[in-house]
């Protein structure tokens, strides 16, 4: 049985992306399962809520794992992915939009943070028009 074109994309699209590329996709996914845990809540589907919470805490789990300690942001970022984690997991038991409104908030910053990286990045390897 064939995979649908879109899974077949996608799967494409997470083995060639780089690792700069994978955090944004991570970020992005968060905020994605954020949404729809408030929706969850907003339309008292719980297993909804519960499901995509637990998703946006294995995300940010991975983003902590993955911080290299040999560099001097990790201190500061560590504590700020905890801090995200601790909303998420209030929110998830308490059914809390704004906790779940504030961790969003968090992440997307670090996405927009991690997007301009990225162009820089791209720049300094490309040149100013950023693509190869």
């Amino acid at each position: 049985m064939a995979k649908p074109a879109y899974e077949v994309y996608q799967n494409q699209s997470m083995n060639t992306a780089s690792p700069g590329e994978l955090t944004l996709k991570l970020y992005n996914g968060c905020l994605k399962f954020i949404k729809l845990a408030k929706e969850g809540i907003e339309n008292k589907d719980f297993e909804l809520k519960n499901t995509n919470i637990q998703k946006s805490q294995r995300i940010i789990q991975e983003l902590m794992i993955t911080l290299d300690p040999s560099y001097e942001i990790t201190n500061e970022m560590l504590p700020l992915y905890e801090y995200i984690h601790h909303r998420l997991m209030e929110a998830n038991v308490n059914n809390d939009i704004k906790a779940l409104e504030e961790a969003a908030e968090f992440v997307a910053e670090f996405r927009d943070a991690w997007k301009q990286v990225l162009l820089i990045n791209r720049k300094a390897q490309y040149g100013e028009g950023g693509k190869a």
